[in-house]
């Protein structure tokens, strides 16, 4: 069972999350949440503790940003867009079981301000950025680091933000990429 309540977009959303894991749900019913809603998230966040699980689209992130200024000691769980995509249709609802309890173990705290890890220079020097395969491998060392992905403004904020130490980011990226040559597919 998972103390934290998973805060989702909707109602196929909880469904998706309660059939994946033993956890208690809230859905904040869109971006316009309104004041009962998210009275009821304060409770669950100075409770037991919130894991925000929105869909990997537009909407989803700029909910995830606004629960996120509100609540910002909550977790964050993050899905790829290809494990919860459906028929042309993206959304937690879409995702298996096994994909949403893989999101959920991988969940991040943010981290308080301090200096920051990661420069846009580590995104150039491993291939994050400027390149034609930039999109795909931020894909596939957000998915690896649980973080989701982003475009390069993105990433590198959840890359400070989220606590990832070099080594979970160098240990990662060697494996993803070709042993060690950040710049080989």
């Amino acid at each position: 069972m998972i103390k934290e309540i998973i805060v989702v977009e909707g109602r196929d959303d909880e469904a998706a999350v309660k059939a994946a894991v033993d956890a208690g749900t809230l859905a904040t019913h869109g971006y316009g949440i309104n004041q009962a809603t998210l009275a009821r998230i304060r409770k669950a966040y100075e409770g037991p503790g919130i894991i925000i699980l929105t869909d990997p689209d537009h909407a989803g992130e700029r909910i995830r940003e606004r629960l996120a200024v509100l609540f910002p000691r909550a977790k964050h769980a993050h899905l790829s867009r290809e494990t919860a995509e459906k028929d042309g249709d993206v959304g937690v609802e879409n995702a298996a079981p096994e994909n949403i309890r893989t999101a959920l173990e991988r969940a991040r705290c943010t981290t308080e301000a301090r200096e920051p890890v990661f420069s846009a220079a580590d995104l150039a020097a491993w291939g994050l950025s400027g390149t034609r395969e930039a999109a795909a491998r931020r894909d596939r060392l957000g998915k690896a680091l649980g973080i989701g992905y982003g475009n390069g403004r993105t990433f590198l904020k959840r890359l400070n933000c989220f606590g990832v130490t070099r080594e979970e980011f160098e240990l990662h990226g060697k494996a993803l990429f070709a042993g060690g040559d950040p710049t080989a597919q």
